[in-house]
């Protein structure tokens, strides 16, 4: 039987035996995942998302009650990113084979439009935080894991709604009423469900990208990011007459004057160190990657919240985090399992036969 030209080019991909053995070579995938990176922005991620909550409350549990300076200083770190941005602008002038280095407009608008409904986030979160303890506010915060899969396909499981560990009595801090608990509750459950909105359309926002994005676009995105973001608390800050605030707030402060300027940028910074690693997993990974590290990440912050704020740590709290954990574990299990079927399914000498058996049946009823 004859062999079309289209039957041996596709073999030839497949695979080619080599000295009439059985053993066959699979081409590798042309896409391959950065681990560097993925570890890199993980590890970003972790140190905002554990850090981040527990200098907040520090300012709240020592005198700061006001809600749009936390929101400001959730993004307010993007000056940051002038520095990495400037280097890599002069090392692609230098370099006559790099890319275009600026962000395409399209995902530049898309991305001011993101920034703007992340700072509504912060605004929210902050409130949250006024009233409710870290390690509450961060199991509300795990549930954004079913936010995010509802807006990613559409369907979620009931089982991610269980992290919400809701005990009005167990831990309300001392001076804060239940009307007021109950407000810093649906805030931050309010704030997850906008982050689980918010990390899709960042997917989705890569997804339209007309090429292929490298680092350098990956900070200009999170620097617009946080641009707007911070623009939209500022003006709140300006209604709310903040800015003029401040001074007096910094001198009533329960730890000291310097100490209260030197919590402000290390929130920033830290918060910054969050937000380049939300972009960069996403980039890296998916969405649905970064909502179940947050959701793994939700243990570490109660426990630090137990350690350095004193709150405490209740039965129905260490239910919850045992689900965070069962949940992570349960979707690397999975991959572990889908992957190794994959492997199997498209890497045996077997599969190869079986598509030039189709091939040869598709030849016998004549080439198109």
């Amino acid at each position: 039987m004859a062999t079309s030209t289209l039957n041996i080019e596709t073999l030839e991909s497949l695979g080619t035996a080599r000295n009439g053995n059985s053993e066959t070579q699979i081409e590798k995938p042309t896409k391959t995942k950065n681990w560097l990176m993925i570890i890199i922005n993980c590890a970003f991620l972790s140190i905002g998302l554990v850090g981040g909550p527990l200098l907040m409350r520090l300012y709240y549990l020592h005198g700061g009650n006001r809600k749009w300076i936390p929101s400001c200083l959730q993004s307010a770190g993007f000056p940051i990113l002038i520095f990495p941005l400037t280097f890599l602008y002069i090392q692609s002038k230098l370099s006559t084979e790099s890319p275009s280095f600026w962000l395409e407009p399209k995902l530049s608008l898309w991305s001011a439009i993101i920034g703007i409904l992340y700072g509504l986030i912060n605004f929210m979160y902050s409130l949250g935080l006024s009233y409710i303890p870290v390690s509450t506010s961060s199991l509300l915060l795990a549930t954004q894991l079913c936010f995010v899969a509802f807006f990613s396909w559409f369907g979620c499981d009931d089982t991610w709604i269980s992290f919400a560990g809701y005990n009005t009595n167990g831990d309300r801090p001392v001076g804060v009423s239940k009307a007021q608990y109950l407000t810093g509750f649906l805030m931050t459950l309010g704030a997850a469900a906008l982050a689980g909105l918010t990390m899709p359309l960042i997917e989705l926002g890569f997804s339209k990208a007309v090429r292929n994005l490298n680092y350098s676009s990956l900070l200009q995105f999170q620097f617009i990011f946080c641009a707007s973001a911070t623009i939209f608390c500022v003006i709140g800050m300006l209604v709310n007459k903040d800015f003029q605030v401040i001074p007096r707030e910094a001198n009533d402060f329960e730890l000291g004057k310097a100490m209260y300027y030197i919590l402000m940028v290390l929130t920033a910074i830290t918060w910054q160190l969050f937000n380049v690693g939300i972009v960069g997993v996403i980039s890296y990974t998916s969405a649905l990657f970064y909502g179940i590290l947050t959701s793994v990440l939700v243990p570490f912050t109660g426990v630090a919240a137990v350690i350095f704020c004193h709150e405490s740590f209740t039965g129905l709290k260490g239910m919850a985090l045992a689900l965070c954990l069962w949940g992570f574990c349960s979707y690397f299990y999975g991959e572990y399992k889908m992957m190794s079927k994959k492997v199997i399914n498209n890497g045996t000498p077997e599969t190869i036969v079986k598509d030039e058996n189709k091939l040869n049946r598709l030849n016998d009823h004549g080439e198109p």
